[in-house]
C-alpha cells in the first residue's frame, strides 16, 4: 500500500521449502523461487528471492524453459493495490477505501509454454475444496493438483504437518496427515513417475 504497509496471507512458505529440500535430497537440481519468510533454505537448493507476485512471474518465466518440472506451492495474492503510496499515509479517523485489482495468474500465463513439462498447482481452500481443486486442474492445464483444506488447525497455514489429496485428470489420492516433507516427498515421487525421472541430477 505504501513503503510501510503491504498485503500479504498466512501462508508461512513450510510447505514450498518442504517440496525444495525433498526434490534436492533425491538427487534433483531444484531452484526455489520464495517470497519473503522466515526460513532456512535447504542445503543444495539454488534460491531466487522475490517480493511480490509481480516479481515471481518473471522469475518463473526466467527459469521455467530449462526445468523439467513447475512445482507451485506458493500462496501467490490473487489482489494488489491499484495505486500503491511512494509515502506513508497518515492515520485518520475518516474512513479510507482500498482499491484492489487482480494480480496475473502465473500458471495461466505459462500454460502455452508447457510443452512436455510436469506442472503441479496447489488448491488450499476453505469450502468445496476437492471441487474447486478440480475446476483449477482444468482451468489451468495441470498435470497434479494438491488440494488441503487449510481450516484445519492440524493442515492448515504455519503448521508442521499437512493432510492433502493428490488429483489429477483420472485419480484422487488422499493422504493421511503427514509432515509436510512427508507431503514433499510423495508430491516428487508423483512428479518422477509421470516424467520418467530416475533419481539423477534433473532441474
Amino acid at each position: 500500500m505504501d513503503p510501510v504497509r503491504y498485503i500479504s496471507n498466512r501462508s508461512s512458505g513450510k510447505m514450498g521449502y518442504a517440496i525444495a529440500a525433498a526434490a534436492c535430497a533425491r538427487g534433483h537440481e531444484v531452484v526455489l523461487i520464495s517470497g519473503p519468510v522466515a526460513l532456512t533454505a535447504p542445503a543444495g537448493v539454488k534460491v531466487v528471492p522475490v517480493v511480490s507476485a509481480a516479481d515471481m512471474l518473471p522469475a518463473v518465466e526466467s527459469h521455467f524453459e530449462a526445468c523439467d518440472a513447475l512445482i507451485m506451492a506458493a500462496a501467490v495474492s490473487d489482489w494488489r493495490p491499484a495505486v500503491v503510496s511512494q509515502q506513508k499515509m497518515k492515520k485518520q479517523n475518516a474512513r479510507m477505501e482500498l482499491m484492489l485489482e487482480p494480480t496475473a495468474d502465473i500458471l495461466l500465463t505459462i500454460r502455452p509454454r508447457k510443452g512436455g513439462r510436469v506442472v503441479v498447482g496447489f488448491a488450499a481452500e476453505t469450502t468445496e475444496v476437492e471441487s474447486e481443486a478440480r475446476r483449477k486442474l482444468a482451468a489451468k492445464g495441470l498435470d497434479l493438483i494438491v488440494a488441503n483444506d487449510v481450516t484445519q488447525s492440524d493442515a492448515g497455514f504455519d503448521v508442521e504437518t499437512n493432510r492433502v489429496v493428490l488429483i489429477t485428470t483420472t485419480d484422487r489420492l488422499p493422504l493421511p496427515l503427514m509432515t509436510k516433507r512427508e507431503v514433499g516427498e510423495r508430491i516428487v515421487e508423483w512428479v518422477e513417475s509421470r516424467a520418467g525421472m530416475s533419481r539423477e541430477m534433473h532441474k
